[in-house]
């Protein structure tokens, strides 16, 4: 497209737009994926049902109809652009816990023009921080309830606005025009967010993702093999922080003319809890949720559910099939990514099988290659590579030829595709930990361990763990004379980070086992036995 035809007046993110040659190779094979040129996906998501069916509804009743988040999205776009300044390609960061609002911002902030950059309300002042200055952050909308740690990061030029509060400078009580607002004239590959993931090297990637590529997801995975319909009441577990949650609270039930409830608190009970009250049918967690409701599916009604989606970690053919076995209902598992924005391997209904994750989704391509790029026969392991309508695009990172190689978006997961074509998965093919369905970069926690005084050097590896598929685990070494104090250095990673990074054990080491030339020996650390010292 010629970069002319952007709506965007700061340029700052396309600017930053891998090179030609780094480019994933994108695939439309789809009717239904043929975007017009000139595309604002909060529009497109917002028109259509009739405005007194419910969209977002609430533990308290105090659901919201389309006409009503119509209106609020209008009013929210006319405070961001005639209030606060934000103009189109603007990042505005998001931050709070899964309200109403905070969607409602989200869509303000993409028919406004700008690009959305939601965080975690989990996120520590340091983590917030990073994500500000990779993304060049100046305008934040955040929940009254949130503010203190982003307030603590201290970000440079930073306007934080905060929602929800009583103050006459809060979002919701500032002067705006009662009238509709007119969506800015995006363009389809205008960038409408910035989703954070975390890798390897412990630095945060920004991806960034297309107006079009928002609606892709439901025009693929949803339409396809969700198949949601307007009756259809979603609910999860996982924040729209998680493009995870974004498409499965937000993007799917807007795109079929359904409803979502949004929940503050989505532990296992609490959702067992919503899906009886609400009549909840389709419901998105982690594993390690659905191993968890098992215990307690005793007393509640989950007779209104007829579609569980799984993704976030591998769903193991056993907790499938208890599941199926206990409530009748065939979980929908499913492999995606932030680097594509959602789920791009599945099977539903008859076509799924347990103990693989699937089939490519309808609209994408997958094969299982080696470290060259050659595709490796039926039956034998390999790294997973996958194209479709989306593909990865990282903020100015290098880390971009290691992802995208030769139009292929390579996912880190080594898979066996067996001959009838299903997907099996295999392991992780780097050091990315994860825990109950979180992505955990071991070396970000190491560097958040070696900011305390008394740490020398520090590892960090994940183990496996029934319940959680893998837990942290820290290995440390101290300076001369401090105290051995593994919970004083865990409240220290909880201040530092999220707390679902936090090692759940640390070892204290002498020193780290490492080659003769200093690389340090991670396998050792993954089979702690001959480590010696001590673990908490």
């Amino acid at each position: 497209m010629n970069p002319r035809a952007t709506a965007h007046v700061d340029t700052f993110a396309r600017d930053r737009l891998p090179p030609p040659g780094q480019r994933p190779e994108l695939r439309f094979d789809l009717p239904e994926l043929a975007y017009p040129e000139r595309l604002n996906c909060a529009t497109e998501l917002l028109h259509g049902p009739p405005g007194d069916r419910p969209v977002f509804r609430t533990p308290d009743g105090a659901d919201w109809t389309y006409d009503e988040l119509r209106a609020r999205v209008d009013r929210l776009a006319h405070v961001l652009t005639d209030d606060l300044g934000v103009v189109p390609g603007n990042r505005v960061l998001l931050r709070g816990p899964t309200t109403p609002w905070l969607a409602a911002c989200w869509l303000a902030v993409l028919k406004a023009g700008a690009i959305a950059v939601t965080v975690l309300a989990q996120q520590r002042p340091h983590e917030l921080s990073t994500v500000c200055e990779i993304a060049r952050v100046r305008h934040a909308l955040c929940d009254v309830r949130a503010v203190d740690d982003l307030a603590k990061a201290e970000v440079p030029g930073l306007a934080i606005t905060v929602y929800g509060g009583d103050s006459p400078e809060d979002l919701l009580n500032r002067p705006a025009p009662g009238t509709p607002y007119a969506a800015v004239d995006t363009a389809s590959d205008d960038i409408a967010l910035i989703a954070f993931t975390s890798g390897t090297t412990g630095r945060p990637k920004g991806c960034m993702h297309y107006h079009r590529d928002v609606l892709a997801i439901a025009d693929t995975f949803s339409r396809h093999v969700l198949r949601p319909t307007a009756d259809d009441v979603f609910a999860g577990s996982p924040p729209l922080g998680f493009t995870f949650g974004l498409g499965g609270l937000v993007v799917f039930p807007l795109r079929a003319g359904a409803s979502a409830l949004l929940l503050e608190q989505a532990r296992p009970r609490q959702l067992l809890a919503a899906i009886a009250e609400h009549r909840v049918s389709v419901l998105f967690t982690a594993p390690t949720a659905y191993r968890a409701m098992l215990g307690e599916l005793d007393g509640h009604d989950i007779a209104s559910l007829r579609r569980c989606v799984s993704a976030g970690e591998n769903l193991p053919a056993a907790t499938w099939r208890a599941w199926h076995e206990r409530t009748g209902l065939r979980i929908i598992n499913g492999i995606g990514a932030t680097e594509l924005l959602h789920i791009f391997l599945s099977a539903a209904d008859e076509r799924i099988r347990p103990g693989t994750t699937g089939v490519p989704v309808p609209g994408w391509q997958a094969r299982v290659q080696d470290a060259e790029g050659r595709p490796v026969p039926d039956g034998e392991p390999g790294l997973l590579a996958v194209r479709g309508p989306i593909g990865c695009r990282y903020l100015a990172d290098p880390r971009q030829r290691e992802y995208v190689r030769g139009g292929w978006n390579i996912t880190g997961d080594t898979y066996v595709r067996d001959p009838d074509g299903y997907f099996r998965y295999v392991a992780r093919a780097d050091d990315m930990i994860v825990s109950a369905g979180y992505n955990i970069a071991g070396p970000e926690v190491e560097e958040a361990l070696l900011r305390h005084p008394d740490v020398v050097e520090a590892a960090v590896v994940g183990r496996p763990d029934e319940a959680r598929g893998q837990v942290v685990v820290a290995y440390a070494v101290l300076r001369e004379g401090a105290r051995r104090d593994a919970e004083r250095l865990r409240a220290f990673v909880k201040s530092e980070l999220a707390p679902y990074k936090c090692p759940r054990e640390i070892v204290f080491l002498a020193a780290l086992p490492r080659t003769a030339t200093g690389k340090l020996q991670r396998f050792r650390l993954r089979t702690p036995a001959g480590t010696g010292d001590d673990q908490v």
